[in-house]
């Protein structure tokens, strides 16, 4: 149920069966020479629409702007403020909880501590202005933490690296620039200074070893991150709030 691709009528009735929606997180941020801005955007929308081969399920549209200060002065790199993000959850979620659905599963694909409080600081506010509103918050890169084993064989490896560069080369391989993928890199870290030129410290923004990566590995990862979404609306469909 791709709420974009719906008309009125279907989301009528759809809601007699469903009233859970995923709503994905993204960003306009630089993953390197090899994968296009839009990655965690791409990775949150296919999570979405993969759960919901598995369950029913509506996917609203993604959001492809985050909160992002690790990566800015590289080069198409674009952030919105934590104020906006905030703003943002909370108008999407407060208007299809008018709608009628009551479970929402807030997903990032952008691995950002920054992100993740402001959209968790909405969704406080949220579960007090809609009293039968059920949330849950969820990273990608959390997900697959746990459950990788035996498949992604880079220790630490996180941003544009083999496990984005699988999940890319599954969803989109047209997207994924072979002939420029570049070697294992990491980052320096001035900690605990802030710094006004971050690309100094971080100018390949890859965090990983993105030559590791193939759309096998991709499947699989795509495969974890589905059937745990899947379970998840199970549980938020039978779980009453409080």
């Amino acid at each position: 149920m791709i709420l974009e691709e719906m008309t009125t009528v279907e989301v009528e009735a759809a809601l007699k069966t469903c009233r859970s929606v995923f709503i994905p997180f993204g960003v306009m941020e630089a993953h390197g020479p090899h994968l296009p801005l839009s990655t965690d955007t791409i990775q949150a929308y296919d999570a979405g629409k993969r759960a919901a081969q598995l369950v029913p399920l509506f996917v609203a549209p993604p959001i492809p702007y985050g909160y992002c200060r690790s990566l800015g002065g590289h080069d198409g790199t674009i952030s919105i403020s934590a104020e906006t993000l905030r703003s943002l959850v909370r108008d999407i979620v407060q208007s299809l909880y008018q709608t009628g659905l009551r479970n929402f599963i807030l997903y990032s694909g952008h691995a950002s501590a920054l992100q993740m409080a402001a959209i968790e600081e909405a969704a406080e506010r949220v579960l007090r202005s809609c009293p039968d509103a059920n949330v849950a918050i969820v990273l990608e890169y959390d997900v697959l933490l746990k459950r990788m084993a035996g498949i992604i064989e880079t220790p630490g490896d996180m941003h544009g690296g083999e496990i984005e560069t699988s999940r890319l080369m599954s969803i989109c391989p047209e997207l994924v620039r072979n002939d420029l993928l570049p070697e294992e890199s990491g980052r320096e870290s001035p900690k605990p200074l802030l710094v006004r030129d971050v690309k100094r410290y971080w100018p390949s923004s890859v965090l990983g070893a993105p030559r590791k990566g193939t759309p096998e590995k991709g499947e699989r990862l795509g495969k974890i991150i589905a059937d745990y979404l899947a379970d998840l609306v199970k549980r938020m469909e039978a779980f009453e709030p409080h």
